[in-house]
């Protein structure tokens, strides 16, 4: 298993999911709603939103409460690369790329600057439910 989700199945791994959002339409917010309701620990990072599901949203990865096991993204890979940057600086490593969040140059990004990577898997698919 690689070990972005290998770190999955730990139960005590944390998720930051970015681009989580209210609008039910959008994947940011199903995504960050079915984490949760399987029992993870999931922080909201959008910079436009105040709370997702309730919860705080966090503008940038910086702000979270504690340093998350995995980064995963549900935003446009322009957007995506600027979060990857930030996640390196803050010396994230583990991050799982939502189909449509990557492109050539993230894909280029993730293995030039030595991130344990998933890209273009649906991380809900893989996501264990947690015992709550």
């Amino acid at each position: 298993m690689d070990p972005v989700t290998t770190a999955l199945m730990n139960p005590d791994s944390t998720i930051a999911v970015v681009g989580a959002t209210d609008d039910p339409g959008k994947y940011g917010a199903v995504i960050y709603r079915d984490l949760k309701g399987k029992g993870f620990t999931v922080y909201a990072v959008n910079p436009g939103r105040e709370t997702v599901a309730g919860d705080p949203a966090y503008p940038t990865l910086a702000d979270l409460p504690e340093a998350p096991t995995i980064v995963n993204f549900v935003v446009p890979p322009h957007v995506s690369l600027a979060v990857l940057a930030e996640a390196k600086s803050l010396g994230y490593r583990l991050v799982w790329l939502q189909p449509g969040s990557s492109s050539p140059a993230v894909r280029e990004y993730v293995e030039a600057n030595g991130f344990e990577h998933l890209i273009d898997a649906c991380i809900m698919v893989s996501a264990p439910r947690r015992k709550i």
